[in-house]
């Protein structure tokens, strides 16, 4: 038997504005998914002809907990 993971059975958890990273985590377990890597994306605003960092958006790329395949 070989293992495989289809991109169908991924889903990508964003955390929100109002929750922190535990909160989101906590979120992904109960839907019956685990984190399987951390996605950090700046989020810049332009100033003139500079972009600034001025928030990040974090998520998390999944897969279904083992009972849940």
């Amino acid at each position: 038997m070989s293992k495989k993971t289809s991109s169908k059975q991924k889903k990508i958890f964003e955390v929100n504005h109002d929750e922190t990273i535990d909160q989101c985590l906590d979120r992904i377990k109960k839907s019956g998914y685990q984190p399987i890597r951390r996605i950090e994306k700046p989020i810049f605003k332009e100033a003139g002809n500079e972009a600034i960092p001025v928030d990040r958006l974090i998520q998390f790329e999944t897969i279904p907990l083992k009972h849940e395949r």
